[in-house]
């Protein structure tokens, strides 16, 4: 069966894939429309083993709520222009939804989840995304919170995504969803190890007080003074050890005459209700993968040889 222009044109609308890469595969099916869509999804299936290999750190985070389901996820490419690209973006739309739908357990559950309703598997939409996008596409992490008052914030269009989760005892105004923002760019500003002090385990302590102590033994000025003047000391460094690491024990970003605390305590007040922070989850893309570092001098050289 022979095929026109206009197939390969619609078959590239179809699947977001090349010109020549659509007119291969409505080749190899004699024109057949379905059968051309198979092959393409084949060749893609064989393509993303072939880039699975490469590094994805770019990409982005994505934080939304769904029916009152809050949600952050995180999905890696391996250049930051693909985190501008329509159907990348939809792509991690689409995750996101799914993880609000299907409540995973965790990223094997999700990826073996059929994506945003359809009929494929996350698994599948993936890997046909690296056939449409031509690179190596990977849901990396996702945290979803089903209960309390989530509010999203997204930072720097998927640069940091950072998801707020409430405990709200009245009304759930909009003072109350505006402080909820505010604290999701304190975290994404700052990203504080700890949400609250009360975190802080003994071990942790016992740690930062050992350093503290070793660097006032190697101070001259400090390391004659008694033990016990030592001990008060630390104990003023510690509270300065919260309040730069525990998110409801720093200064309000937006008012440091305040903590976050006090700010939360406010507007509650004025809100008339009781809240308190339940829990938050900050992903920031490609946090924690060694990224491929390019020498373009060397690979010039190669080159002109």
């Amino acid at each position: 069966m022979a095929f026109t222009a206009a197939d390969v044109k619609n078959l590239r609308e179809m699947t977001g894939v090349g010109m020549m890469d659509c007119k291969k595969a409505l080749a190899a099916s004699e024109g057949d429309m379905d059968k051309a869509v198979e092959y393409l999804r084949e060749k893609g299936l064989a393509a993303s083993a072939k880039k699975a290999g490469r590094i994805a750190a770019e990409g982005m985070a994505y934080a939304c709520v769904i029916d009152g389901v809050g949600v952050v996820v995180e999905v890696n490419a391996e250049t930051d222009f693909v985190g501008k690209n329509e159907k990348f973006v939809d792509f991690v739309k689409g995750v996101a939804n799914t993880v609000a739908k299907e409540a995973p357990v965790d990223l094997d559950a999700l990826m073996g989840c059929k994506f945003d309703g359809g009929s494929q598997t996350v698994t599948e939409q993936q890997q046909e995304m690296v056939l449409v996008i031509g690179e190596n596409i990977k849901v990396r992490r996702f945290a979803r919170y089903a209960d309390g008052v989530s509010v999203p914030y997204i930072h720097a269009g998927g640069k940091i995504g950072v998801l707020v989760n409430l405990a709200v005892e009245g009304d759930a105004s909009s003072q109350v969803l505006e402080m909820g923002k505010d604290l999701a760019m304190q975290i994404a500003a700052l990203n504080p190890r700890f949400w609250d002090k009360a975190e802080v385990t003994e071990d942790v302590l016992a740690e930062e007080k050992k350093i503290m102590l070793a660097q006032m033994d190697n101070d001259p000025k400090m390391a004659s003074k008694p033990a016990q003047v030592k001990e008060k000391i630390v104990a003023g460094k510690i509270d300065k050890f919260y309040a730069e690491n525990c998110l409801l024990q720093q200064d309000f970003v937006k008012d440091n005459s305040m903590t976050v605390e006090q700010y939360m305590a406010s507007v509650a007040k004025a809100a008339g209700v009781k809240v308190t922070l339940r829990s938050a989850t900050r992903f920031e893309k490609g946090e924690g993968i060694e990224k491929k570092q390019e020498d373009f001098a060397a690979e010039i050289a190669s080159m002109i040889k």
